[in-house]
């Protein structure tokens, strides 16, 4: 979260940088003189990429990587506070872009693919949101993650969502009650990332786990990442429902028939999706 913006930085190159290869999509946050902040431009232009990712066969990974010092630094509070004269104050206007944000965060757990965020510096407030949201995290050794709203007045409830979801509840509660910046081993050993790794490297990283992913059978995969995400707040019982219906179901796949006969026949599977 950063309290001032830096002067403004030329636009003529897109917001969120695509590029594709082996089936991997990597979005590039683009604005890192803005230090990344999820303005509406970029979480509309972050919004839109992964929904045209959904539906393609092609794209079996995503990583999220950013330009600049500042992997991402939150809301950006100029674009916010310059609604604090609208009649209402601004409830309008801050409940539609906490609402959009809220959006493109569960779009990332919805997205069939998974999704890895690579780290290089600071992730800061809904930037610590993002990395907490993405299914996997490298980060480098450089990169630092706090949830600082409680400095200015402002408790860090929406990324408290994503936060909650990755780390044990006293770690979350210190990170929120602080504010304070842990860094990148810290964050692995309390879950919110799953690998540390040199500066410099954190991209080619995200990208090998990436490629690993696509290895595996795609439609194993996608089963798999939906029941995860449908099961983690369930029930005892009701998670074992729904694991034993998916597991059903992924069984009567061709690639689970496939998987299967080239294990004991000891060769490589040939995916249906390959």
């Amino acid at each position: 979260m950063q309290a001032t913006s830096p002067a403004p930085q030329a636009t003529s190159s897109p917001i969120v940088l695509r590029e594709s290869s082996g089936g991997i999509t990597l979005l590039t946050l683009n604005r890192p003189a803005l230090r990344n902040t999820l303005s509406e431009p970029m979480m509309a232009a972050l919004g839109e990429a992964l929904a045209a990712i959904a539906p393609d066969p092609q794209v079996r990974a995503v990583v999220i990587a950013a330009d600049g010092p500042a992997f991402c630094a939150g809301h950006d509070l100029k674009e916010l506070t310059a609604r604090h004269n609208d009649p209402d104050r601004g409830r309008a206007y801050y409940l539609q872009v906490m609402e959009t944000c809220s959006a493109l965060m569960q779009s990332i757990i919805r997205l069939p693919q998974p999704v890895i965020a690579a780290v290089q510096g600071i992730a800061t407030a809904a930037g610590c949101q993002l990395v907490a949201s993405c299914d996997l995290a490298v980060a480098s050794a450089r990169a630092g993650f706090c949830t600082p709203g409680v400095d200015i007045g402002l408790f860090c409830s929406t990324p408290m969502v994503a936060l909650t979801r990755n780390v044990a509840p006293k770690h979350a509660m210190e990170m929120l009650l602080t504010g304070d910046t842990v860094s990148a081993e810290h964050a692995l050993r309390i879950g919110l990332v799953n690998r540390v790794v040199p500066p410099g490297t954190e991209r080619e990283q995200a990208m090998k786990l990436a490629r690993h992913i696509t290895e595996k059978s795609a439609t194993a995969v996608r089963y798999g990442k939906e029941a995860f995400y449908r099961q983690l707040h369930m029930e005892l019982s009701a998670a074992y429902r729904l694991a034993s219906q998916v597991m059903v179901e992924n069984m009567l796949r061709y690639d689970a028939s496939e998987g299967i006969a080239a294990f004991l026949e000891k060769r490589a599977p040939d995916w249906e999706d390959g």
